[in-house]
């Protein structure tokens, strides 16, 4: 029977109402014996699916604002006030319909997302290929995609080329060479040509996967408001009970009782902070910015320090080899060596060596190598030792770098470029000048940061001081360190915050997981790689510091938004008590101001789905205009 009144509500609703109606017309006929009775049944009907969902609440030992409406619709029903009892019924269903509406507006950003999951696959079994469900593939399986096709899994491609459009994941409109032995991610789409691709993760253990169930874990998650509201609400609720009961008790009247106990249902304070925080997360959804948790929001409005890394964060992370200088006849032969050893590796420096030497050096056999956090890359390449990296490395493996060498070095990293010194068979063969670019909006982002209230903004780096430097003073940085390692990262950011800051680390999330997790607020901006995922607490998919700016204001307007809920709920509470004392106030009329709160915070809790960074000073605004100028030209 309850599961048939749940779900039947809204007809009930539209039921309870007609009767109302037709009652009201009945008295306007002078028909007062219909226009009772319908104003009887309007009254039982409604309360039906009320008091049976405040005995499901009872059964789970929750006293709940359905058991306060049932106990006042009941006692008006006794008293033969059938109008205030239907009234409050109507008013009660249709507070209940607009909050459903509401939240499925909230989270229709979510659910697009979910929409745009694949559903099935083309495996290739014994050279035939068959159509499945995707959650019949499985790891090691090899997948056919064609244009236009999504992508359903994580994998490698083992054969083909196509144009990838990754939005989906990483925010990014333009397209992806997808060839041999590259990386593919579940929910991109082949925009031209076909892939044949091993199933390396497959399902919710797919980025787009985690990303989903990321989402929707945020959606039901509390934040610390939300907690104590929901512990409120646990004691208020019978304590309104209790105070009705001892009202009723000492003045004998039963309708000042019952009025209590209407006017007493804390609606709109259990539901502004819900609706404000399922429309911030649904905002950042919408925005390509993965909020984990309503914490992470409301820890993210308190944040007074920015750390940033600086490759790939601040910089676009695609770095260029500029400045080339070799020591030897054996100087391009070593740089080879160099490219195919870091070939495997991720990092942008790395890359910028492969750009440059790597096209005639991919038949090396790389026998052995290893990565020195921090430092740089040694191996063994072609049965020749190979040391690639700072001069922290060089010292550490016992290679001495000449006057002329550190001359050649400083004049290098003057140019604000990163020095790279490769030695081959402990024989120092060049050292190459690689750069790096900033992000086009990286100026207007970090001012725009300032001007929402961060106070400090740090960058730290493994790359030489000098370069760092440069880069501090055309961000108009803080404060800048360099040379460091990850777990330098990390014990700078305990510093920070043993010194009462407020930290929020932003790196690239391959190498900054230590400090992702030991900031207050860890932001990844990135592609949706594992780690940050797995490690920060908010994932920018666009890889745009804009974004940063976004979800920093979001947090800040969540904020304000829950606590204008919060006031506009407890003043509606005071209005109706003190229109009670004075005799202002009855049942149906307080019930009727109980529910425009709710629309009122419901409505207020929706403006955040809309929000965009916005400041109202000129300097803010003609930052924000750059801000969006630059983001163009980068798109």
């Amino acid at each position: 029977m309850s599961i048939w009144l749940n779900q039947h509500k809204n007809q009930i609703m539209i039921a309870n109402g007609g009767l109302i109606l037709i009652s009201l017309a009945s008295y306007g006929f002078k028909l007062t014996s219909i226009a009772q009775l319908s104003m009887l049944i309007a009254g039982v009907i409604g309360l039906l699916p009320i008091i049976s969902t405040a005995i499901s609440a009872l059964r789970v030992k929750v006293v709940s604002i359905d058991l306060l409406v049932s106990i006042a619709m009941i006692g008006a029903l006794l008293i033969g006030e059938y109008h205030e009892a239907a009234i409050v019924a109507f008013l009660f269903l249709i507070g209940e319909w607009l909050e459903k509406i509401t939240l499925k507006k909230t989270r229709s950003a979510i659910k697009q997302l979910t929409d745009l999951a694949p559903k099935t696959a083309i495996l290739l079994t014994d050279g035939q290929e068959v159509e499945v469900d995707v959650d019949e593939v499985e790891v090691g399986d090899h997948v056919i995609v064609r244009t236009g096709q999504q992508i359903p899994v994580d994998g490698t491609v083992v054969d083909g080329s196509a144009l990838v459009n990754q939005a989906s994941v990483t925010g990014e409109s333009k397209l992806v060479s997808k060839t041999l032995d590259t990386e593919v991610y579940s929910g991109t789409v082949v925009d031209n040509g076909d892939l044949e691709v091993l199933a390396t993760q497959v399902g919710e253990d797919s980025t787009f996967g985690k990303i989903i169930e990321l989402i929707e874990e945020a959606e039901d998650s509390k934040s610390k408001q939300q907690t104590f509201i929901d512990k409120f609400a646990t004691y208020y609720t019978p304590l309104v009970l209790v105070l009705g009961v001892i009202v009723g008790f000492i003045t004998k009247d039963l309708n000042l009782a019952i009025t209590i106990l209407v006017l007493g249902c804390p609606g709109a304070l259990v539901i502004g902070i819900p609706i404000s925080n399922v429309a911030g997360i649904g905002n950042g959804a919408k925005n390509q910015i993965l909020v984990k948790g309503n914490n992470a929001m409301d820890a993210l409005h308190q944040i007074d320090t920015f750390v940033f890394d600086k490759t790939g964060t601040l910089t676009q992370g695609n770095a260029q080899v500029k400045v080339v200088e070799k020591f030897n006849d054996q100087a391009l032969q070593a740089f080879m060596y160099a490219a195919s050893l870091e070939n495997h590796l991720k990092h942008p420096l790395g890359e910028a060596i492969i750009k440059r030497f790597g096209d005639a050096s991919m038949d090396y056999q790389v026998t052995h190598s290893d990565v020195i956090k921090g430092q740089g890359v040694v191996g063994k390449v072609d049965g020749h030792e190979l040391i690639v990296g700072n001069q922290q490395l060089m010292l550490n493996s016992h290679i001495q770098l000449s006057t002329e060498n550190l001359t050649t070095i400083n004049r290098i990293q003057d140019q604000g470029l990163s020095t790279v010194i490769v030695a081959v068979n402990q024989q120092l063969a060049g050292i190459l000048g690689i750069g790096d670019v900033l992000r086009a909006d990286a100026v207007s982002a970090l001012n725009e940061l300032r001007n929402l209230g961060a106070q400090k903004l740090v960058m730290l780096t493994g790359d030489d001081q000098k370069v760092a430097d440069q880069i501090a003073k055309e961000l108009n940085l803080d404060a800048v360190y360099a040379n460091l390692m990850p777990q330098d990262k990390e014990q700078l950011i305990s510093k920070f915050q043993a010194n009462h800051q407020r930290v929020a680390f932003v790196g690239d999330g391959i190498n900054d997981s230590p400090s992702l997790v030991k900031a207050d607020v860890g932001i990844a901006i990135g592609s949706g790689t594992d780690v940050a995922i797995e490690s920060a607490d908010i994932v920018l998919m666009r890889s745009k510091l804009s974004s940063l700016v976004h979800v920093y204001g979001l947090s800040k307007a969540n904020m304000k938004n829950m606590t204008e809920n919060i006031v506009l709920a407890i003043a509606t509470v005071v209005l109706l008590l003190v229109g009670l004392i004075f005799n202002k106030v009855n049942m149906a009329s307080g019930m009727f101001i109980h529910e425009i709160s709710i629309l009122l915070v419901i409505l207020n809790g929706m403006r955040l789905l809309k929000y965009h960074p916005k400041l109202d000073d000129d300097q803010g605004k003609s930052a924000m205009d750059k801000l969006k100028l630059n983001q163009k030209l980068e798109e």
